[in-house]
């Protein structure tokens, strides 16, 4: 008995390499024909033939074909299907035993080969034939058929693999789209390559005897163009592959012919060269044979291709399966490619050019791939002209396509294009590819900076070699990207634009000495120097382009996470940090020096100083250059209030003063005294302010300098603990005094109260384990004075002041009530707090009222003051803040979540403006408790259809054509969507609100006097919406609860005909929509 494989390996199932018992003829007669197995009609005879066709079988070269150990076993492989199935070890040899079985028995080898391509197409059916004995033979049409025997349950076709007509049977469950091309797996990747390559091989293997003998490559192309033609998508599919791969592999003897043709001609004619004038000789006369034989050979080739092309690939480049469309154009490629001679030309081309169009990406990005391998060949570009001129439009407008591969490779083939065509794009259309460069998606940027780099900015497109001194070269680039920088007018992108062009561009982007040397530059200097324009963009290309050297990866949306480095790309990053320090570090003070009075560039000049290599101070001995950089920074703050600058001189300080670096106490001293000076001056306009007791005497002056002070003081407190220099009092008495009389500018009053808040901060994060009791209760009580004084400014007369302390009330909430005090228990005890029923209710208020403005206050306020695009996108995002801050006080369980119930009423109302932050709201507070979010949507449903209830004629009851009827059920059709398709996981929250839904709808039925209707049953058609979300036991649970509320109701109810009417129909309907 031959072996059968393993059930755990990953072979195909018993019944698929079982099917060779019933595909081999009995035994070849001695005229050439077969016996047909479907004249069989006992068992017994049946038996017979199958034991007579496995002895043949074993005893064939074809069937030892290949052995495998499974489980210290020895598994013989009798079928191509098992070979190809093992594996491509043998590939070969199996081939060559299968040549040599042809060449004994042409027609039982033929026929393992059919069955071979009826078991890839998954078939668990039986294959048949009779020769087909006459030409004329009126019946030959009608077999060709597919039908379905309605007694057996099988599926039949018939078709002519000539001389041959073959029948096909397969049950019925064929059709189940499972079948080896398309099932997973690794096993049935590699199935999949081992059947391409089989087919390779063996017409390697038959080009040089039997593959023009009229016999075998007849029968194969009649075989895949019949089965190419069947409604069976696993026939088409599997047979539309070998037709392709065989075209494939004939193009391949097609080219070898050709040159052999062509070194045979050349021998002939210098042959004959060398005999001019004699006699023909025997060595002429067989190469004019060896000539004709190969021109013979070359036509029936081409006549094969012809046949292959006509007979499959016409007839399914558009099947309706994208598969065999994109194998279709994926192999065209590959023709026209390899063979341009016979395959480059309109009649081909348009195909790929048409199915450029496919709804499928599978397909277009095939047709691009096949595109580039002809447009990287400048050879072969000449002959595309028309194609291009068709299809380039096309082509221009794919790197928008929604698939990301497809744009990429989109983007790639203009970029060939560009390099080969000449000028066949146009300015507008660069332009237009040039903006790529600022996409989110990687990829594609990275591709249109190559484009960009290559087209714009690389030497290789001058026509004018770049003139000047060390830097001629790279000047000239750089001035060609802040070009193109301010001519796209996306200022605040130059970080994507320079990932974009990293990987094309990254040793001229990583010339620091030339950016540097270019902004220092004096005008005089030959007109070399750049505009105020072009230094702001210069200096902000620098910080992206050291940020990008010194951190590794792409910036923030970009990628989802930061990549690993590999060791090879960490070396590269640390020789570009010390190569960033070595040079800024001497470069630096220069820049703030010359640049000190421009707040945008000081701004960003200040970011460098976090990529050092901070130990180059002390090892380099730099310590001189590291004073000149302080000095400058101390200055920068002298002169400038703008809290970017501020912020980034504060941040600056804070990288340089770490103590574990030996620049600690150097950078420490600084510091000190640069914020006494901050004191001592605060100290001074705090005297002059306070003149009178209970009151202030201050100009706009003082005013101002005021505020610049306490800015300076509140960016310093953010990232440095001030809390010796004792600032919470000096700045408290401000909002103590704005509480009692309410007469201090915004200007101070906002400093003031960011101060405060930071001197809080440092002493909770300076509470200790070891902190005493008698230390908190001072702490507990400024905390709760605090959070006191943040709740009377919502109700301030100033927005800015409102929503300054709006903002800091929730971050300090959210502190407060998730204090980790270094595992001190009493601390927590004191210090924590949540906010009450009352603070909870101000904070939604103040949410409703700035946030969720009703339509006409808000065209009042349009009214009042007419506001451009800049101004509204400014205060669209101060409102997404404010929600954003509340919201997180709800996912957090600072605020009760029952209060989400009043946001997510505005859920679709204000879905383009702060849906994305209620939709994660939703999602958040679902992950935390699925029951109690559960409850929070069905309440949020029930208040809305109250409010609709009550605002209806009571005696004509809920109105369900109404727009707020309406809305509340789209409301409710957006809620069941963010369950999502995972039945299982949304179980318990979908029959919670049907449970809550159920019991709402029928509360008040034992009420009133039992005429009518319960008054919310309509809220039945409202959860009806999350029907379609429960599984089937569930389902029968709502009803059971349905009936059981109706009898409830029922019971202590004689409803009049009309409400009786309107009962059934409504439930009626509710249990329509939840077995829908």
């Amino acid at each position: 008995m031959i072996a059968e494989p393993n059930a755990a390996s990953t072979l195909p199932s018993q019944k698929e390499n079982a099917v060779h018992d019933e595909t081999v003829p009995e035994s070849p007669t001695q005229n050439g024909t077969c016996v047909r197995n479907g004249n069989l009609k006992t068992p017994r005879e049946k038996r017979k033939v199958r034991e007579q066709c496995e002895n043949i079988r074993r005893n064939s070269p074809a069937s030892r074909r290949v052995s495998q150990l499974q489980n210290g076993e020895v598994v013989e492989a009798v079928t191509l299907f098992e070979v190809v199935s093992m594996g491509k070890q043998a590939m070969q040899s199996v081939v060559v035993d299968w040549v040599e079985a042809y060449k004994q028995d042409r027609n039982v080898a033929l026929l393992d080969l059919i069955n071979f391509f009826i078991q890839c197409s998954g078939c668990q059916g039986m294959v048949t034939a009779e020769m087909f004995q006459s030409l004329y033979k009126k019946d030959v049409m009608q077999k060709m058929t597919e039908t379905f025997d309605k007694e057996t349950g099988l599926q039949y076709k018939k078709f002519m693999a000539y001389p041959w007509i073959l029948t096909v049977t397969w049950p019925m469950d064929m059709d189940n789209e499972d079948y080896p091309l398309i099932r997973t797996g690794p096993y049935w990747k590699k199935f999949k390559a081992n059947f391409c390559e089989f087919i390779a091989v063996l017409v390697q293997q038959c080009q040089c005897s039997i593959l023009y003998d009229n016999y075998l490559m007849d029968t194969i192309i009649s075989l895949l163009t019949g089965l190419a033609d069947s409604m069976v998508r696993a026939f088409r599919h599997t047979s539309t592959l070998a037709a392709m791969k065989l075209l494939t592999a004939v193009v391949s003897v097609h080219l070898n012919l050709d040159v052999n043709k062509h070194n045979a001609q050349r021998l002939y004619e210098v042959e004959k060269k060398r005999l001019s004038g004699k006699r023909t000789s025997y060595r002429l006369d067989q190469l004019e044979r060896k000539r004709k034989e190969y021109e013979h050979k070359l036509l029936e080739i081409q006549n094969m291709m012809n046949a292959i092309f006509k007979g499959t690939f016409l007839t399914r480049y558009r099947d309706v399966i994208p598969e065999i469309r994109a194998t279709c154009m994926e192999e065209i490629g590959n023709w026209i490619k390899t063979c341009p001679d016979a395959f480059l030309n309109d009649s081909y081309l348009k195909y790929v050019g048409w199915m450029l169009y496919d709804k499928q990406a599978e397909v277009r990005l095939k047709c691009l791939l096949g595109l580039q391998g002809i447009y990287s060949r400048k050879e072969l570009v000449s002959r595309m002209d028309l194609f291009t001129n068709r299809f380039k439009d096309r082509i221009v407008s794919m790197p928008l396509d929604k698939d990301h591969e497809v744009a990429v490779q989109a983007m790639k083939l203009l970029m060939l294009m560009s390099q080969n065509c000449g000028d066949v794009l146009s300015a507008e259309d660069c332009e237009m590819l040039y903006q790529f460069v600022y996409t989110t998606h990687r990829p594609l940027a990275v591709a249109a900076g190559e484009f960009l780099y290559k087209r714009l900015l690389s030497h290789g497109g001058d026509k004018v070699q770049p003139k000047g001194g060390k830097f001629g070269a790279s000047t000239d680039q750089l001035k060609r990207l802040i070009h193109f920088f301010l001519e796209s007018e996306l200022h605040k992108h130059v970080t994507y634009l320079v990932d974009s062009l990293w990987d094309w561009a990254g040793k001229f982007l990583k010339d620091w000495e030339c950016m540097t040397t270019l902004l220092l530059k004096n005008a005089e200097e030959a007109g070399e120097a750049l505009s105020d324009a072009q230094e702001s963009a210069l200096i902000e290309i620098i910080l992206a382009t050291v940020r990008e050297a010194a951190e590794g990866h792409p910036p923030v949306g970009r990628g989802a996470a930061k990549k690993i480095l590999s060791v090879k790309e960490k070396k590269i990053q640390l020789e570009d940090c010390t190569k960033i320090t070595e040079h800024f570090i001497m470069v630096l003070p220069q820049l703030l020096a010359k640049y000190s009075t421009d707040a945008q560039k000081v701004a960003n000049l200040l970011q460098i100083p976090q990529y050092y290599d901070l130990d180059v101070y002390s090892t380099g001995h730099l310590e001189k250059h590291l004073d000149a950089l302080l000095r400058e920074i101390k200055d920068i703050v002298a002169k400038h209030s703008d809290m970017s600058v501020l912020e980034a001189s504060s941040r600056t300080y804070y990288i340089l003063c770490r103590e574990e670096i030996a620049i600690y106490s150097q950078v420490d001293c600084a510091r000190t005294q640069m914020i006494d000076e901050l004191m001592k001056q605060l100290n001074q306009l705090l005297d002059c302010f306070w003149q009178k007791e209970g009151g202030f005497c201050m100009d706009a002056g003082e005013i101002s300098r005021m505020h610049s002070t306490l800015r300076r003081v509140a960016a310093f407190h953010n990232a440095h603990d001030l809390t010796k220099w004792n600032l919470y009092d000096k700045t408290l008495r401000f909002l103590v005094f704005e509480t009692e009389h309410g007469s201090l500018p915004v200007l101070i009053i906002l400093p003031a109260l960011q101060c405060t808040y930071f001197s809080l901060l440092w002493q909770l994060a300076a509470v200790s384990e070891n902190s005493p009791k008698e230390t908190l209760f001072p702490l507990r009580r400024q905390l709760r004075h605090f959070s006191q004084i943040c709740t009377c400014f919502l109700h301030h007369k100033e927005k800015d002041v409102r929503e300054k302390a709006f903002m800091i009330l929730c971050d300090w909430l959210l502190i407060l009530s998730h204090l980790d005090s270094n595992n001190n228990e009493d601390a927590v005890g004191l210090l924590g707090y949540l906010p009450n029923t009352e603070l909870q209710e101000k904070l939604f208020s103040f949410i409703q009222e700035h946030v969720f403005m009703d339509g006409e206050e808000e065209k009042k306020d349009l009214a009042e003051e007419e506001k451009d695009e800049a101004c509204k996108l400014d205060d669209l995002h101060k409102k997404r803040s404010l929600l954003a801050a509340y919201c997180k006080l709800i996912v957090y369980n600072v605020v009760e979540m029952t209060a989400a119930a009043e946001i997510y009423k505005y859920y679709v109302k204000t879905y383009s403006d702060f849906g994305d932050i209620i939709k994660e709201t939703l999602s958040k507070t679902r992950y935390n408790d699925k029951i109690q979010s559960a409850k929070t949507l069905i309440l949020c449903l029930q208040q809305l259809f109250q409010t609709h209830a009550e605002s209806q004629d009571s005696s004509n009851g809920v109105d369900f054509s109404s727009p707020s009827f309406a809305n509340i059920k789209e409301l409710a059709r957006r809620f069941s969507l963010t369950f999502g398709w995972d039945q299982v996981k949304s179980r318990e929250s979908i029959a919670m609100i049907h449970k809550e839904g159920i019991e709402f709808a029928f509360q008040g039925a034992t009420g009133g006097d039992g005429k009518c209707l319960p008054p919310n049953l309509s809220f039945l058609l409202i959860i009806s919406e999350f029907s379609n979300k429960l599984l089937k036991p569930d389902k029968r649970l709502v009803i059971t609860s349905l009936v059981s509320a109706v009898q409830f109701g029922s019971g202590s109810l004689h409803f009049r005909d009309t409400s009786r009417t309107i009962l059934n129909l409504l439930i009626r309907g509710y249990i329509l929509e939840v077995y829908s």
